[in-house]
């Protein structure tokens, strides 16, 4: 069989994803996780005497909570149900990390958990830092601190 005449057949058979329906869960995964995190930072904000560190513990309390859902095989059933809605927030990027880190295990606490963690963190770690580099020299420049 040719390669244009199979691709053809993979596209016809292949099931069409409900987009209103994985829009929905999306939005309702989301919003659930953004609801948890707002709730953790009012709880923060009572307690810590600036807002930068309730920010900070609100962060640190919801990667703990997307690595400890992840070890318990728990996230990886709420991303099968709601796809983006929980890859995007910061929950997410704790289960791809702690996700990394499982797959390898048995290669021991060095050489498996803790080296495997930063294949994914570090590029992350990278693109964000560019990132923010890029968007604070637009703003230095829109702003004519170069002036």
């Amino acid at each position: 069989m040719d390669p244009k005449r199979y691709r053809q057949l993979v596209r016809e058979r292949l099931p069409k994803p409900d987009l209103a329906r994985g829009v929905t869960r999306a939005f309702v995964l989301g919003g659930t996780i953004a609801l948890l995190g707002q709730v953790v930072y009012d709880i923060f904000r009572a307690m810590e005497p600036t807002q930068g560190e309730a920010v900070a513990a609100t962060l640190a309390t919801l990667i703990l909570i997307g690595g400890v859902l992840t070890a318990l095989g728990v996230y990886d059933n709420l991303a099968e149900w709601g796809g983006a809605g929980a890859a995007v927030p910061i929950t997410g990027f704790a289960n791809t990390i702690v996700s990394a880190a499982m797959d390898f295990r048995r290669e021991g606490i060095v050489l498996g958990l803790a080296s495997k963690m930063f294949v994914i963190a570090g590029p992350v770690i990278v693109f964000a830092t560019v990132v923010g580099l890029i968007v604070g020299l637009a703003k230095a420049i829109y702003l004519g601190l170069f002036a």
